[in-house]
């Protein structure tokens, strides 16, 4: 008796189960090498960068991420073209078209760009993007993205900057 009890209790338990779904990571961190198209901005020439992004997934294929970059652009101001250190945090959202294995989306950020040199400039921007990310394992993808700031500053006109990166992140 105990036997059958036992058998018709896991019978109706598997028979009342829901299906099993696919759980992806929401978070995630990344490296990312790209190209800032300065065009001109304050003087600055165009430049490779290193970036450290984040996101958090929200809902419903929203995200909220962040990219930090520093480039070392040269200073046309400057006779010498030496070297000068700029820091362009941004945040922003995006939202994803496909959640699975491919990631395409479009999204915009709030950047600020700090570039230090004998008279440091700050700007604040904000810039449509598109980009796309491939999965190559459950908790690792690679993806392309391509940015367009447009940054003004009291007493300035508005400058623009074109980004071109690419990076890897580890979902988590």
């Amino acid at each position: 008796m105990r036997t059958l009890l036992c058998t018709v209790v896991f019978t109706l338990a598997l028979l009342g189960a829901a299906p099993a779904h696919a759980q992806f990571a929401n978070r995630s961190l990344g490296l990312s090498l790209g190209y800032m198209d300065f065009n001109d901005t304050k003087g600055l020439d165009d430049t490779m960068f290193v970036g450290i992004d984040a996101s958090l997934y929200i809902e419903g294929g929203f995200e909220v991420v962040s990219l930090s970059k520093i480039a070392f652009p040269k200073d046309t101001t400057d006779p010498r073209q030496k070297r000068v250190v700029g820091l362009a945090p941004s945040l922003g959202l995006r939202y994803l078209f496909m959640e699975e294995s491919i990631r395409p989306y479009v999204g915009s950020d709030v950047s600020y760009l700090v570039v230090f040199k004998s008279s440091t400039s700050n700007f604040v921007g904000i810039g449509p993007n598109v980009g796309v990310d491939f999965f190559v394992s459950d908790s690792v993808s690679v993806g392309v993205r391509g940015q367009y700031n447009f940054y003004i500053a009291l007493n300035e006109k508005t400058q623009t900057t074109l980004t071109l990166s690419a990076g890897v992140a580890a979902y988590f």
